[in-house]
């Protein structure tokens, strides 16, 4: 068999031109992103660089480094305005939140998913059509409600709406995670002898294992860090959360900024340690919840 030769390299050392295609889209792509990256990113290297100055340095300016970093900002806002207790607070309803979530969605999912009753579909689409109804005009609605049921300005008035906030992305991802199960598992279980609550616990609920973070990840972060349902509904400030707790700082007659710094640092941080030991889980989540 004849061999052909093969092509000699260009006398100028070009690359093909598909390949120096792909390298010019990703820079046009890569450096506006890079870009974008370094803009957001300033806000945050400005908030955490203010957290290790004094109120001096913050005023007057300058690098984002400090010249004279110092602790006594963290724990002078720490101690002076109870940010312990408001800390408590907010992982108390934030907790709340999730498990009373994981517990309900999970059902309703499964349900969606794989049990057969009239008007499933119109109730599935009824819930994901909820996603495009903004949460500020039921603001009022929810007030009113919470009175009637006499839990307003209590930390249980607060996660009831919560979770009912949750509802229409997590019946989403819940329901696709559970659909992606494959349907030969639940009829091996059912062979077996073992019933719907038996399939739930036991096939589907740790094949949704990403899912199920997912759904917690996306429920504690925006009640972690919620603010306007928490000023409209709390008055006794011995039940503040961190939200609330950080916008004290701001209603100072003499607003010292190193401390909202280190207040909105200590408010931010135990988010960004949730999301950086889950993350991988929610990305799983995500690709199995749109592929379900």
């Amino acid at each position: 068999m004849t061999t052909l030769p093969a092509p000699a390299p260009s006398a100028t050392g070009a690359k093909p031109p598909a390949t120096a295609r792909r390298i010019g889209a990703r820079v046009l792509i890569g450096v506006p992103l890079a870009a974008y990256a370094l803009v957001s990113l300033y806000p945050f290297l400005c908030m955490v660089s203010g957290a290790f100055k004094d109120q001096f340095e913050v005023v007057r300016g300058g690098h984002l480094i400090p010249e004279h970093p110092t602790l006594h900002t963290l724990t002078d806002t720490w101690n002076r305005l109870h940010f312990f207790d408001y800390f408590l607070n907010s992982l108390k309803v934030t907790a709340l939140t999730v498990v009373l979530t994981l517990l309900i969605y999970a059902a309703a999912g499964y349900a969606f998913a794989v049990l057969r009753f009239p008007g499933r579909d119109w109730l599935y689409r009824l819930f994901v059509a909820l996603l495009f109804v903004p949460g500020v005009t039921v603001l009022l609605p929810i007030i009113l409600l919470e009175h009637n049921l006499g839990v307003l300005g209590t930390h249980y008035g607060l996660v009831l709406p919560f979770v009912n906030g949750t509802a229409p992305l997590s019946v989403m991802l819940l329901t696709g995670a559970f659909r992606a199960v494959p349907e030969e598992l639940r009829d091996s279980a059912r062979v077996d002898g073992a019933g719907e609550a038996h399939i739930f616990a036991r096939v589907h609920l740790p094949l949704a294992r990403p899912a199920l973070i997912t759904v917690a990840l996306l429920t504690a972060i925006p009640t972690w860090n919620e603010y306007l349902l928490t000023k409209v509904s709390l008055n006794d400030q011995s039940a503040y959360t961190l939200s609330l707790g950080l916008q004290q700082l701001s209603a100072q007659n003499v607003p010292h900024y190193n401390n909202l710094m280190a207040g909105a640092l200590i408010v931010v941080i135990p988010v960004i340690l949730l999301f950086l030991a889950l993350q991988r889980y929610f990305v799983n989540g995500l690709v199995g919840a749109v592929k379900g």
